[in-house]
């Protein structure tokens, strides 16, 4: 559907983030829905989530609150919100799911971003990518600086890696 979506121009671009992204990277973690980061065409910007229901809607995929419910999963579209954002999804990987290829962000971009969240849950979320080796100490370090998250990382790190 994703990639879909984008052929038809609803969407410029697309990627998987949150809780279903880092399964990519790390083991399972329990979650209710699925996390879409995408970037819409200027065109959209003023009802920018419309175009991507209306072409849901079209395939009977229904609308759930913000979500859309995607067989098991609602999936809710998040626009790209941020420069760190703009640039995962910039520089996100291209997986396979049984044959078919979709976008998920990369495990230094996922860090970093529940990083700039600040919350308890997405502490472990970089636990866990870092934990796996899926991006290291020094990657999360260089991205949270270039992004401007510098001093967050450093609290994170006395708080949590360092002994």
């Amino acid at each position: 559907m994703l990639n879909a979506m984008r052929d038809a121009g609803v969407i410029i671009d697309y990627a998987l983030f949150g809780a279903i992204a880092q399964m990519r990277y790390t083991e399972p973690v329990a979650t209710l829905d699925a996390d879409v980061l995408v970037a819409v065409p200027l065109r959209q910007k003023l009802h920018m989530l419309k175009p991507i229901y209306e072409f849901c809607a079209a395939r009977e995929y229904r609308r759930e609150g913000e979500s859309v419910r995607v067989g098991a999963w609602p999936v809710q579209f998040i626009p790209v919100f941020s420069p760190l954002t703009e640039e995962a999804l910039k520089q996100a990987e291209t997986a396979d799911f049984e044959g078919v290829a979709f976008r998920v962000v990369r495990a230094d971009h996922l860090a970093v971003i529940a990083l700039s969240v600040g919350r308890a849950k997405y502490y472990a979320r970089i636990l866990g990518l870092l934990d796996s080796g899926s991006a290291s100490r020094k990657q999360v370090a260089r991205l949270s600086a270039r992004h401007g998250l510098a001093e967050a990382w450093a609290r994170f790190e006395a708080r949590f890696l360092n002994d």
